[in-house]
């Protein structure tokens, strides 16, 4: 009996012991240097604070925008009274089929040749997750992947945890505020051949710096001669100029000019679907054969990584790109918003170069593109903008054009002014 009583006691002695938890040893990560900043916008309370720092648009008023070309499918959508059925593994069929004419265009060789290899995504970071766990077990020649200096900041954890080596090639010039040329065309001469190379097909993030289209012919020229193979990152296609053939140039000419390509596609900014999460992943290949037997890997990769895609932004990007009426006033207000966020850029530096004449050359503000601007203030005067101004970016100066407007861009202006001078 004494045996069986010390054998109940002993639980309420280990429990008298409180051990450790599992994770008492994990370390805080560091903030999101881009979320971290919405956080502290919304933390504070001052009427003059400006977000700058997170890549959505917002409208004149500085509020979020649905577009109505999305309000209308989903209105098409309700009344068609859809089920809630799983989609397959690959996403809805439509949908990837209209993805694929979006960005490669209707008379593109591959696409009429039904070579080309599409899976829905959990919208762009999705897509270039699914592309380098494909890339990392598939691509026989390298396991290196290449990305411009700067990067959009998900790329190298995004591409590391796939399973690639994260290299750089330069991109960006601190002493213009343009490209670096000369140094992008040196560094993928000197990459291994058949080595993987990122490229942001158009609306480079974070600088807005974009190659011309002579400099896109060049680009490839150096990508066939070395057997490099193209990764890219189509995530502002029709946001960037407004057009969206046009912004799909980069893509289209490599693929007219016979490099096999994969692609990574976004419907988060040009139709406004953020929090639907849409995106496409797709890879050119010679033949439907081999696309069928890319697909079955494709299918591989997705299933044990998220089963299959969601329903309901696939059905209203899908509704938009198939319906031509629908599909012309989404043109219509892509290009609205592009407009808008070039007519900011136009505004930003009058105030900065003729208004203010604050110290510098501003011109880098007109000739960039897309959302984002590196606008080329350092880490100092980015920490004092937060602190005395309530106005809040990256730390490597990187600002969302869309979030300025007619109500805040002189204050913004102004503000950058005094901080470039000592004087906030």
């Amino acid at each position: 009996m004494l045996a069986i009583n010390t054998v109940r006691r002993a639980p309420a002695i280990l429990r008298s012991a409180a051990p450790l938890s599992t994770w008492s040893a994990i370390p805080a990560g560091p903030p999101d240097p881009i979320l971290g900043k919405d956080w502290a916008f919304k933390a504070d309370k001052d009427p003059r604070r400006i977000n700058l720092g997170v890549g959505a648009y917002r409208d004149e008023d500085g509020k979020p925008y649905v577009l109505n070309a999305v309000k209308k499918a989903e209105e098409k959508i309700a009344a068609a009274k859809l089920d809630k059925e799983y989609l397959p593994i690959t996403g809805l069929p439509g949908f990837t089929s209209n993805a694929a004419k979006l960005a490669y265009g209707a008379d593109s060789v591959p696409r009429n040749k039904n070579a080309i290899a599409v899976t829905q995504s959990i919208s762009g970071t999705g897509a270039l997750r699914i592309g380098g766990a494909f890339l990392a077990r598939h691509y026989p020649y390298s396991k290196t992947i290449y990305v411009p200096t700067p990067t959009w900041g998900n790329h190298i954890p995004l591409f590391k945890d796939s399973g690639l080596e994260v290299k750089y090639y330069r991109y960006f010039d601190k002493k213009t505020v343009g490209l670096d040329f000369e140094g992008l065309k040196e560094d993928l001469q000197n990459a291994p051949e058949g080595s993987i190379v990122l490229l942001h097909a158009c609306a480079h993030n974070p600088t807005g710096v974009d190659p011309t289209q002579s400099q896109w012919k060049d680009i490839s020229d150096i990508i066939a001669e070395k057997k490099l193979f193209p990764f890219f990152d189509m995530a502002y296609q029709g946001f960037a100029s407004g057009s969206t053939d046009r912004d799909a140039f980069a893509v289209r000419y490599f693929v007219s000019q016979g490099h096999q390509i994969a692609l990574s596609q976004s419907f988060a900014k040009n139709m406004g679907l953020y929090g639907e999460r849409v995106g496409a992943f797709s890879l050119t290949t010679a033949s439907e054969e081999e696309r069928k037997r890319v697909d079955s890997q494709l299918k591989i990769i997705v299933r044990p990584m998220y089963s299959n895609p969601p329903l309901h932004g696939a059905h209203i990007a899908n509704t938009i790109l198939s319906d031509p009426e629908l599909y012309q006033e989404w043109e219509g207000e892509v290009k609205g918003m592009a407009d808008r966020i070039i007519n900011m850029r136009e505004r930003l530096y009058q105030l900065l170069s003729n208004d203010f004449r604050t110290p510098g050359e501003w011109s880098h503000v007109k000739s960039q593109i897309g959302m984002f601007s590196f606008t080329g203030l350092n880490k100092e005067q980015c920490k004092i903008l937060a602190e005395k101004a309530h106005i809040y970016m990256t730390m490597d100066g990187r600002i969302s054009m869309a979030g300025l407007n007619g109500r805040n861009i002189e204050y913004f202006a102004k503000s950058v002014d005094a901080a470039v001078k000592g004087d906030l």
